[in-house]
C-alpha cells in the first residue's frame, strides 16, 4: 500500500525522512507523525518514506494513513529495506531511523543544519545526547556499541563517538557515491566506513535513546550482529587485519632466526633451538603473505573506487615495480639456493653419510626460507603489474 508513487508530480522535497520497518503497528504511527511534525516547525518541505519489509502485521496501513509513502520490500534484511526506501525517497537529503519510536525526531533539524552546511553524513551521538533507563541493553551500552565504536575509531581515524546510531542524515549525492552494499546489521558500520575511506565530511550531533515501544523482543541480535559488524570493520582495515600483524610475524621471525642461525640460545631455563628456527621461517613466510594481501587489497580498493586516493601509498607503489620486485625475488631465490649448496657441501665433506640435524638444518630452513619467499615475491609482484593494467575504455574513441 502506497500513499503516492515515485511518479507523482509534486515538487522536489529538501528532506525525505526514511523508516525501515517490520512489524511495529503500535509504533509507526508515533514515528510518522513526529517527523511530519518536526519538519512543519521547522519550515522544512519534506516526506516520510517508510520502507516496509514484509511486516504481517498491519503496520504498511497505518503508516499510509498517516501520510507517509510505503515501499514494500520482500526480501527481509535491515540494508536491504533502506536502499530500497532511500531508492524511491525524492529528497535531496535523507535521514533514517527506526520505526520503533526509540529515535527522537524532533531532532531532524539538527541533521538537517549540518547537511546544509555541507557535511555528507551526519550521525547521531546517542551516548552524548543522553541514554534513557531500559533503552539499551548493559551489554550493549556497556560493552558492544563502546568496543565496537572504539575500534572504528582506531581503524579508520574518525571522531564518531557512536558507530552504531541508527538516526543518520546525510546527501542524496554522498549516498550514490558510497555504493553500499550489505543486506543486514552491518549497513551502518559500512555506510560510516565508506563514507571516511572516501574523504566524505562526517560529523556527530547529540540525539535522545528512548525505550522502545514496540512491545515485542526487538530484531536485533547483540552477539550475532556485533560480530558481523566487527567483521566488516576487520576486512575494511587491511592494515589493521593483516599489514600491522604481518609485519610484527616478519619481524619477529627474522630477529630469532638470526639469532638462532649460530646455535642454540639460552633464555633462562628455556633452551631455544631448530624446533624455533623452524617455526621462524614460517612466520617469516606467513608474514609477508599478509602484508601481501593489505597491499594488494588497498590497491584494489583504491582502484574500485572503494577508498579515497592515498598519496603516500600512491609513492610508496612507485618504488613497488614488477622489476623491483623480480629483482628482489631472484636475490632471495639466489640466497636460498646458496644455502641449500652450502648444506650439501656439508654433506659431501661427511660422505654423504650421516649428518647432525641440528647443525644441517641451520643451513637448509632458511635456505628454504628465501627459496619459498623469492617464488612468492615474484608471483605478488606479477599480480601487482595485472591489477596495475589500465583496462578501462577510452569513453571517446577515435
Amino acid at each position: 500500500m502506497s500513499a503516492g508513487t515515485e511518479n507523482d508530480d509534486v515538487a522536489t522535497p529538501e528532506l525525505s525522512v526514511v523508516l525501515p520497518c517490520l512489524d511495529e503497528a503500535r509504533t509507526v504511527a508515533q514515528c510518522v507523525q513526529q517527523a511530519q511534525s518536526a519538519m512543519a516547525q521547522a519550515g522544512i518541505t519534506g516526506e516520510v518514506v517508510v520502507a516496509d519489509n514484509g511486516s504481517t502485521d498491519n503496520s504498511a496501513a497505518i503508516a499510509a494513513a498517516h501520510g507517509a509513502r510505503v515501499v514494500p520490500v520482500a526480501a527481509r534484511g535491515y540494508g536491504r529495506a533502506l536502499r530500497a526506501g532511500i531508492r524511491a525517497a525524492r529528497g535531496r537529503y535523507i535521514i533514517m531511523g527506526d520505526a520503533d519510536a526509540s529515535y527522537d525526531f524532533s531532532h531532524l533539524n539538527r541533521f538537517i543544519e549540518k547537511l546544509r552546511a555541507g557535511y555528507d553524513l551526519v550521525v547521531g551521538d546517542r551516548f552524548g545526547g543522553g541514554i534513557q533507563p531500559g533503552a539499551m541493553p548493559w551489554k550493549n551500552r556497556y560493552l558492544g556499541n563502546p568496543l565496537l565504536s572504539f575500534l572504528g575509531r582506531l581503524f579508520f581515524s574518525t571522531g564518531i563517538r557512536d558507530f552504531h546510531c541508527g538516526l543518520r542524515g546525510f546527501s542524496i549525492e554522498a549516498y550514490r557515491r558510497m555504493d553500499l552494499r550489505t543486506n543486514g546489521m552491518e549497513f551502518a558500520s559500512e555506510m560510516i566506513i565508506k563514507a571516511v575511506l572516501m574523504g566524505l565530511r562526517v560529523t556527530e550531533v547529540p540525539t535522545v535513546l528512548r525505550p522502545d515501544g514496540r512491545g515485542r523482543p526487538p530484531h536485533l541480535r547483540p552477539w550475532r550482529d556485533g560480530w558481523r559488524h566487527l567483521r566488516f570493520m576487520l576486512l575494511f582495515s587491511p592494515r589493521w587485519l593483516f599489514f600491522s600483524p604481518g609485519l610484527a610475524l616478519i619481524a619477529a621471525g627474522l630477529i630469532l632466526g638470526v639469532l638462532l642461525m649460530p646455535g642454540p640460545v639460552q633464555i633462562g631455563r628455556v633452551e631455544l633451538d631448530i624446533n624455533t628456527l623452524l617455526f621462524s621461517a614460517i612466520a617469516v613466510l606467513i608474514g609477508f603473505q599478509a602484508v601481501a594481501f593489505a597491499v594488494l587489497s588497498k590497491f584494489f580498493a583504491i582502484r574500485a573506487g572503494l577508498r579515497a586516493p592515498d598519496a603516500g601509498f600512491e609513492r610508496w607503489l612507485r618504488v613497488v615495480t614488477l622489476e623491483a620486485g623480480l629483482i628482489v625475488g631472484l636475490l632471495l631465490l639466489a640466497a636460498g639456493l646458496a644455502l641449500s649448496l652450502g648444506a650439501v657441501w656439508i654433506w659431501q665433506q661427511r660422505g654423504f653419510g650421516h649428518l647432525i640435524p641440528g647443525q644441517m638444518l641451520r643451513w637448509v630452513i632458511p635456505g628454504a626460507m628465501c627459496l619459498a619467499l623469492g617464488c612468492q615475491v615474484i608471483l605478488v609482484s606479477f599480480f601487482l603489474g595485472v591489477l596495475r593494467l589500465d583496462t578501462r575504455l577510452d569513453a571517446n574513441p577515435e
